[in-house]
């Protein structure tokens, strides 16, 4: 009887020790929320929403990658929009869908919007904050993720990027993002001043997106001024906000096979 007890105690610790990955799809608050409601459009049939133009709830939807393509790996992914919207069909649950495909866990930001109508939240006050608390989560619940806590990165596109930028560039221990990868980013000149520890970066923008171009360019030099390893894909077309949606006769379509390549060269995924 004792050895029955002893292995029926043996099962509970190894079932209680087993990873508690959160449902595909879930959302999970960040607090700092609003009582005011967050505003959003929706499509007949789709389970999550299309866009959001008021956000007072910031949160994460979680996406684990499949139980046996997990990389260990994770990102969080801010969808650009101009701080005005979110436009987080295209630049967050299909990258999301990308991620997992390619074993990445992904945890897709929707943050508090500085630009929207009646809006008295800010950039680097509210939606950097909704960024950094969303990195602090995924990273203290790592293990229960089945996630390296030392491969936890940053993606973010147009306003996201310069969500992006900013976690890179602006963090403490636990908030700072192991990579970075920043997709046509906008922001003001003189926003981001690069330290010398921020982590290493991917970038990529089109040349006929003049401003969003400026940008890139500029971060990458800042980037390689303080020493930090970094890699920089500017396509000849593509225009602004192309995501993965870019036709696949243009060469800015594989931008994704790059960033994979890169993360494979920078030995984080296999």
């Amino acid at each position: 009887m004792r050895r029955v007890l002893l292995l029926l105690c043996g099962l509970a610790c190894i079932c209680a020790a087993e990873t508690k990955l959160p449902a595909p799809g879930e959302e999970i608050p960040l607090g700092n929320a609003a009582d005011a409601p967050d505003i959003f459009e929706n499509v007949e049939g789709a389970p999550l929403p299309k866009r959001f133009t008021v956000v007072n709830h910031p949160s994460i939807y979680a996406f684990p990658a499949p139980k046996l393509k997990n990389t260990g790996v994770a990102i969080v992914v801010a969808p650009g929009g101009g701080h005005s919207q979110l436009v987080i069909d295209k630049e967050g649950w299909e990258v999301a869908d990308w991620l997992n495909k390619n074993g990445i866990s992904a945890f897709v930001l929707k943050y508090r919007l500085a630009r929207a109508k009646g809006s008295h939240y800010t950039v680097a006050g509210d939606a950097l904050a909704d960024a950094t608390n969303a990195m602090k989560l995924v990273r203290s619940h790592a293990a229960d993720w089945a996630i390296n806590p030392e491969r936890i990165g940053v993606m973010g596109f147009s306003a996201g990027g310069e969500l992006a930028a900013l976690m890179a560039t602006r963090f403490d221990k636990d908030s700072r993002p192991d990579f970075a990868v920043i997709v046509y980013p906008g922001f003001r000149p003189g926003a981001i001043t690069v330290p010398k520890d921020a982590p290493p970066a991917f970038l990529v923008c089109a040349d006929d997106d003049p401003s969003h171009v400026v940008t890139t360019v500029n971060l990458y030099l800042d980037l390689q001024k303080q020493g930090i390893s970094s890699e920089m894909h500017i396509y000849a077309t593509g225009k602004h906000g192309f995501g993965l949606r870019a036709p696949q006769s243009l060469p800015v379509s594989t931008w994704p096979d790059r960033l994979k390549e890169w993360m494979v060269n920078k030995n984080l995924l296999k």
